[in-house]
């Protein structure tokens, strides 16, 4: 991977930013836990809060990670039509005749079957392929190819 941000597909954009959402309603929720308790108690209180706040401090660095991860998406602008990269939508024939459309994720932050991560042996071997190029990559069957068909498709059943 580069160190230039990276696009990523929108189903990806989506999950992120519904679980930005969560994360910081949890956040919200083990804030208010931490501010309830105005009374000095015993070890087992002070160990609670120690717990909560260690929590806090694991929440806010999910929510920073999720947000610069979205800001550098949209810095990254829209995966390119000519070359496939992170963030692209490819078709590929395989050997057998049939064709699937795919997105090529820096991580498998949803679970898509459409989604494959460009450190897979498929989503490797495609990196900077242009439609037209065969590839080949060890799968748990072998060794086997493939075709680039097309890049900047919508994945089946997206639209």
């Amino acid at each position: 991977m580069t160190s230039e941000p990276e696009p990523i597909s929108e189903a990806a954009r989506q999950a992120l930013e519904k679980e930005l959402a969560e994360v910081r309603a949890e956040r919200s929720s083990v804030a208010a836990t931490l501010r309830d308790s105005d009374t000095t108690g015993d070890r087992a209180d002070e160990a609670d809060q120690l717990r909560r706040a260690d929590e806090l401090h694991r929440l806010d660095a999910r929510i920073s990670e999720i947000t610069t991860r979205l800001r550098q998406a949209a810095d990254a602008g829209r995966p390119s039509t000519d070359v496939v990269g992170v963030g692209s939508t490819v078709t590929v024939r395989f050997e057998d005749g049939t064709e699937d459309t795919f997105q090529i994720g820096a991580l498998a932050d949803v679970v898509d079957p459409t989604l494959i991560t460009a450190d897979s042996p498929l989503g490797y071997a495609l990196l900077g392929r242009r439609a037209g190029d065969s590839v080949s990559y060890r799968a748990p069957e072998g060794q086997l190819t493939a075709v680039v068909v097309s890049l900047g498709g919508a994945p089946d059943g997206q639209g």
